[in-house]
């Protein structure tokens, strides 16, 4: 009898610590207490480890966890309904600085930055959302990128890479700006290496605004029309669309370029033949600005401007003479020094 009440009091005692337990490791932070800086994110549709803006922008917040000891927490959007309640999830709870990544969240962001006016929100790659009659909230800043040089940087190397001098862009809609300003900086970039190239930029106008980005189908369609005319490297820009043609240029062993985030990685079947992408540089511009809000130096109401790059030649790096290499190199530091213009507007005119 001893014995069994000892073992039911040694039940009863790990009974009333587990919960004790449970409460302690899953308690939310007091994101409230000025002694707490928590940063929350919250991701377009797809993973967190998507090697594109979801990981990226996740990797600032990171880093600002690992070098400012702030809070980090993320919900991942499974579906585009979800938006306003995941983005007033940290609102509500009182988060120091909410990052909203890609331009589908742009207007959820605006709305949000009203409703929580002692958070400060950052917006990556919104800046083709945000009404230009109206100011952005001074507590919101967008992470915006220069596409027409990103563009422009990938133009110049498919103009040198060339044999047939054809290439050609296979673009989602011109409606949104920053696809306008990646092809049209494509455009721009051959013609600076050699104006007698032939370019031809299609965009996909024939459909709706959503359904621009998402029609992989089409993009394959377009790419196939272009190599079966000559064109020898393909630039593709657009979401699935765009992928869809990098992927068909892929398989036909024709050069490939992608677009916003290394492809390399994000979209390893087309490793083979892929040149380069026309990059996006996230992760940088999330920490800054995060670090920029805890300092009291947020720079509210305005667009900042991150930093483009070409991505690394990787399979092909030995197919791509030294000369032409060098020649990226005084491109990309023109660009950066305003020696060298793309002459593209901001938006189609």
């Amino acid at each position: 009898m001893k014995k069994f009440s000892n073992v039911f009091v040694l039940m009863l005692v790990v009974a009333m610590l587990l919960p004790a337990c449970g409460t302690s490791t899953d308690a939310a932070p007091d994101c409230r207490s000025t002694a707490i800086f928590c940063v929350g994110m919250v991701t377009n549709l797809g993973k967190l480890d998507d090697n594109s803006f979801n990981q990226s922008a996740w990797a600032g917040v990171e880093q600002a966890r690992k070098n400012l000891g702030s809070i980090g927490e993320h919900i991942v959007t499974t579906d585009t309904k979800d938006y306003d309640k995941n983005i007033s999830t940290f609102g509500e709870s009182g988060y120091d600085v909410i990052v909203t990544v890609g331009f589908a969240l742009g207007k959820a962001t605006v709305k949000a930055a009203s409703a929580y006016p002692n958070t400060k929100f950052i917006g990556v790659d919104q800046n083709q959302v945000q009404d230009t009659d109206q100011p952005i909230p001074e507590n919101l800043v967008r992470l915006v990128f220069a596409e027409d040089q990103a563009g422009f940087l990938v133009g110049a190397l498919a103009a040198q890479m060339s044999t047939s001098r054809k290439i050609g862009a296979v673009c989602s809609t011109d409606e949104v700006a920053s696809i306008w300003r990646y092809c049209e900086g494509f455009r721009a970039g051959a013609a600076y290496i050699d104006p007698s190239v032939e370019v031809t930029v299609t965009y996909h106008t024939d459909i709706t605004f959503d359904e621009a980005f998402f029609d992989p189908v089409w993009g394959a369609a377009t790419a196939k029309s272009m190599m079966d005319a000559g064109i020898d490297v393909i630039m593709g820009a657009g979401g699935e669309t765009g992928n869809g043609a990098i992927s068909a240029a892929a398989k036909q062993d024709v050069y490939a370029l992608g677009f916003d985030d290394d492809k390399y990685y994000s979209l390893p079947e087309v490793r083979k033949m892929l040149l380069s992408s026309a990059m996006k540089v996230i992760t940088p511009g999330v920490f800054n600005l995060i670090k920029a809000a805890k300092d009291g130096q947020f720079p509210g109401g305005t667009n900042f401007v991150g930093t483009i790059d070409y991505a690394p030649f990787h399979d092909q790096a030995s197919n791509v003479p030294p000369d032409v290499k060098d020649t990226m190199k005084e491109i990309e530091k023109g660009l950066r020094d305003g020696s060298i213009l793309t002459n593209v507007e901001p938006e189609k005119p």
